[in-house]
């Protein structure tokens, strides 16, 4: 067992939050596990590289079930609910199985169209704007996966504005008790939406959600439909609003990547693969708990409920695994990168966040040919927290 001091990684403040790659690197060269203090407070286990990273997303000695979880953390859930990131097999085998029946891979393809659409009207508004500027998260990264995902669970009534806030606060902020209000506003809400599909359902996924069952008989409880609701709405956006702010943010300041893409519009989905390895938007995944003692790479994590996290974000740079990993390159072989998870937990809304990542970026690269961005990267704020990495704004013009 490794006998280092925790590293405290809140002590950092703003240099962890602007570029948390080269800390994760310094750590790594060090070995794969480290103690650390995450900035929320907590202590935690930390994996790091590719390889030991991998194998922990996989891993189900580590539970997803936050019962387990050791009292002395002081951490408590973000999520309302039962979902597939709070349970384990076979609970998550079982409520994945409900799930996948109805967001289907051929429901996603049909949503290509609609998507293209909406991100026209969006540029629209966006290029009618005067001066030539926007904040392009405003304009497109946020609104785009919002309204696919509302379109597709039948919410266009949601409050959006109030809804993001709510969101941006449970998932980014540091503040536990700032956390813990924005998670009673949020559920309060969803149980009113999710009343509303009981009493007046429609042909779209939540309502299949609610009266869907298996050849069994098998359906969704209330605590499991309420925690879905905040999976899909709550996943569903605001990973890929990180996803195509990052990957624009990416393109930008890689003027020979940007050049690449333009002169064959054909390496779009290469691209958003490497967007997805460079700079992908999940920096660390939701919390895992020891179920017993756990040996990585050498170093012994105890059981009892430890909380081990793994850093996606550094396991998509280990050079043993990706060449001249800190290079952005649209041209490479991004394929095995880890910025959707592994193993049974890998993200169900991938295809659909793909999707939305390649049309919004090539659509904006098509129509906007002299996008640039407005301001020094170095100026950007970023989202606080080691679940979503992304730009609080990316201002751009063209």
């Amino acid at each position: 067992m490794t006998t280092e001091e925790a590293v405290d990684l809140g002590a950092m403040g703003d240099r962890f939050t602007r570029d948390p790659y080269s800390v994760y690197a310094a750590l790594r060269a060090r070995g794969p596990v480290h103690r650390v203090r995450i900035p929320e407070g907590a202590l935690a286990w930390l994996v790091v590289g590719y390889e030991e990273g991998r194998a922990a997303l996989a891993d189900q000695r580590l539970s997803k079930q936050w019962a387990l979880a050791s009292p002395a953390l002081g951490v408590r859930p973000v999520s309302s609910g039962r979902s597939m990131l709070s349970t384990d097999a076979p609970v998550h085998t079982r409520l994945r199985k409900l799930v996948t029946r109805e967001f289907t891979p051929r429901r996603m393809q049909q949503l290509v169209p609609r998507v293209r659409r909406m991100t026209d009207e969006l540029l629209d508004t966006m290029l009618a704007q005067p001066g030539r500027r926007t904040d392009l998260v405003e304009s497109l990264a946020f609104p785009l996966p919002m309204s696919v995902i509302c379109e597709l669970l039948g919410v266009p009534f949601l409050d959006r504005r109030a809804f993001r806030a709510w969101s941006n606060t449970a998932v980014s902020s540091i503040d536990a008790a700032a956390r813990r209000a924005a998670t009673a506003d949020m559920s309060r809400y969803l149980a009113g939406l999710l009343d509303d599909k009981r009493e007046q359902p429609g042909d779209d996924l939540m309502s299949a959600l609610i009266h869907t069952a298996d050849e069994d008989g098998d359906r969704l409880s209330a605590e499991e439909l309420m925690g879905m609701a905040w999976l899909l709405l709550v996943a569903g956006h605001e990973t890929t609003v990180s996803l195509i702010s990052n990957g624009v943010l990416a393109l930008l300041t890689h003027p020979e990547q940007l050049e690449a893409l333009r002169a064959d519009p054909g390496l779009i989905d290469d691209a958003v693969e490497e967007m997805l390895r460079y700079a992908g938007p999940i920096e660390t995944p939701t919390y895992r708990f020891t179920t017993g003692p756990l040996d990585i790479g050498g170093t012994v994590i105890p059981g009892g409920g430890e909380l081990v996290l793994i850093a996606m974000a550094d396991a998509n740079r280990d050079p043993d695994r990706y060449p001249d990993a800190d290079r952005f390159d649209i041209t490479r072989d991004a394929r095995g990168h880890v910025a959707f998870g592994h193993g049974i937990h890998y993200c169900l809304g991938a295809p659909l966040a793909r999707i939305e990542a390649a049309v919004a970026v090539g659509s904006l690269l098509e129509r906007c040919p002299e996008l640039a961005l407005d301001t020094d990267p170095d100026t950007l704020t970023w989202r606080t927290g080691m679940l979503i990495r992304g730009p609080e704004a990316l201002p751009v013009r063209w």
